[in-house]
């Protein structure tokens, strides 16, 4: 019955996922992997934009990358936010 409903999501969004309307009480290793690397993917793309907007002489292009650095720093602050909103509320979750 399981793998039915599995089937019946995917087909609907062509394998696209779906967000789950609350967090999981159990994150994995791998799921703890994954948000480390979120992380880290976020803070070296707003570095990035912050370097080359720095160096950057033309004002238009320096525009596009501070608003670029600042997309990634509001991700970056957007997981840490659900991180510490979970951590707060004394759900913490199970590692697996």
């Amino acid at each position: 019955m399981q793998n039915n409903n599995m089937q019946q999501g995917m087909g609907q969004g062509q394998g696209q996922a779906q967000p789950f309307p609350q967090p999981p009480q159990v994150v994995t290793i791998k799921d703890s992997l994954y948000i480390k690397d979120m992380l880290a993917w976020n803070l070296l793309a707003m570095k990035k934009a912050h370097f080359f907007a720095n160096h950057c002489q033309d004002q238009e292009i320096q525009a596009l990358l501070n608003k670029a650095g600042q997309m990634h720093q509001k991700h970056y602050q957007t997981i840490l936010s659900h991180l510490n909103t979970n951590a707060n509320s004394g759900n913490k979750p199970y590692l697996m």
